[in-house]
């Protein structure tokens, strides 16, 4: 964002919660790598683990559930949670597992281009 009454000056949020696109559903998928989860629980594992850098918005998570269910990437079971209540719990598939796999090393690859960039 470039401020109207400070020309050349750019200001840079000290602490940004936006997702790269694309990148949310990578995240659920490592998140799920670890063990089945609900969604509240997917949410709250990338805050604590980004350490509160990302903060998923439940308008974003559920369709982003819905298409990795479409994709066969992971699968849905309701079961009781530690709280006695039923939850829908996210299961990652083996396809999912493959996808998360290709997917984190395109990551890495884009990430060692930007260091690149970056450092030129």
């Amino acid at each position: 964002m470039i401020p109207l009454d400070c020309p050349g000056e750019i200001i840079v949020p000290e602490k940004s919660s936006d997702l790269i696109q694309g990148t949310l559903e990578m995240l659920i998928l490592k998140t799920l790598d670890l063990e089945p989860m609900h969604g509240f629980g997917i949410a709250l594992r990338i805050e604590q683990i980004s350490k509160g850098v990302f903060q998923v918005n439940p308008g974003s998570l559920f369709p982003a559930f819905s298409r990795l269910e479409r994709s066969g990437r992971i699968k849905a079971e309701w079961r009781t949670t530690e709280n006695n209540r039923r939850a829908k719990y996210y299961i990652l598939t083996d396809l999912g597992r493959k996808a998360l796999k290709a997917e984190t090393q395109q990551w890495g690859r884009q990430i060692a281009a930007i260091a690149r960039i970056l450092e030129a």
